[in-house]
């Protein structure tokens, strides 16, 4: 199954090409806020890597508290996606960077996390994008 979703895991790459950093912090504490300005930038690296690629897709960037700062969606991305797009890069964010497909096997009923996508508003934990 194919998503044209944009993760934080791209945008934290984009980031990192902008700024060094991989823009996340190893904690909470380490993280920075996100500037309409540096979203920008975000997006406009995540489009060029979509189009590099040949998928269009819905790019999200969420702040430190998974908060939405910016949104794009490109022409012929799936419109269902615009919600996962969202919910992938919160959960990310919310777990300290982990990739939301990392999630997967400790959310099955025999994980230590069985039920975690029900939470926060709805988490995704499966992966690609």
């Amino acid at each position: 199954m194919r998503f044209t979703t944009s993760l934080l895991a791209l945008t934290s790459v984009a980031y990192a090409q902008i700024n060094g950093t991989n823009g996340i912090g190893s904690t909470p504490a380490q993280r920075s806020v996100v500037s309409a300005d540096q979203a920008y930038q975000i997006i406009q690296a995540a489009v060029k890597n979509a189009t590099a690629i040949g998928i269009p897709q819905n790019i999200a960037v969420v702040n430190p508290s998974g908060l939405l700062v910016a949104f794009l969606h490109m022409d012929n991305a799936y419109y269902g996606s615009i919600d996962i797009s969202q919910k992938k890069a919160r959960t990310s964010v919310l777990f300290n960077g982990i990739a939301s497909g990392d999630l997967y096997d400790r959310s099955l009923p025999s994980g230590d996390l069985y039920g975690i996508e029900e939470t926060n508003s709805g988490l995704v934990v499966f992966g690609g994008g």
